[in-house]
């Protein structure tokens, strides 16, 4: 049993790093991540649900499957719970399937500690290129604006105008973020430190 487990913990593991590590080059290169890798790294994640006798998830101590239905609600709860990211402009359609992908693997209680960790991953992020690159106060600026368009949006029932926003910000590969916010979810969760999972 305890084989089983270590076989599927290195499987899971090093598929799942070949599609993260594949996103992260595509995305820092053409700022996009491929369909066709979120299709195949979205079949791969069931699939190895199917592949693998139950157990309590593909990278946990009593490492197995969480069953096909577990694998596509994590999918959904990925997609769902990066949507509004998406619907606000923070990040690309790209990045919101990517971790659509990694709820197959992690299914629907862990992706959202996932999801937890690459929005602390990507705020750190942001805050170290802002400041490499000399832009922070502009990018501070810039959150400052939006924030008060949101909040004036959301008090008076209607779009004001958002006014300038400086240029030269930062524009982050996200898929860098996620992948941070995946691997650290995959090391808490098997130390018993995960929030939900």
């Amino acid at each position: 049993m305890a084989q089983i487990n270590h076989i599927t913990i290195i499987v899971s593991g090093m598929l799942l790093a070949i599609l993260l590590v594949t996103a992260c080059l595509t995305d820092f290169r053409d700022r996009r991540i491929s369909n066709k890798l979120v299709v195949i790294g979205t079949l791969t994640g069931i699939g190895l649900h199917i592949l693998f006798p139950k157990g309590a998830g593909l990278f946990s101590t009593a490492a197995g499957s969480l069953g096909t239905m577990n694998a596509l609600y994590g999918c959904a709860a990925g997609l769902g719970l990066m949507m509004p990211f998406y619907l606000l402009r923070a990040m690309g359609a790209g990045d919101v399937k990517l971790m659509a992908m990694i709820g197959a693997f992690l299914g629907p209680e862990s992706v959202l500690d996932a999801v937890l960790m690459t929005c602390l991953s990507g705020g750190i992020l942001a805050i170290v290129v802002a400041v490499w690159k000399g832009v922070f106060r502009r990018t501070i600026a810039n959150m400052h604006l939006i924030t008060t368009h949101t909040i004036m949006n959301a008090l008076s029932g209607h779009r004001p105008p958002i006014g300038t926003l400086s240029s030269s910000t930062v524009k982050l590969p996200y898929a860098l973020a996620i992948t941070a916010g995946t691997v650290l979810q995959i090391i808490l969760a098997r130390d018993g430190h995960a929030i939900f999972s």
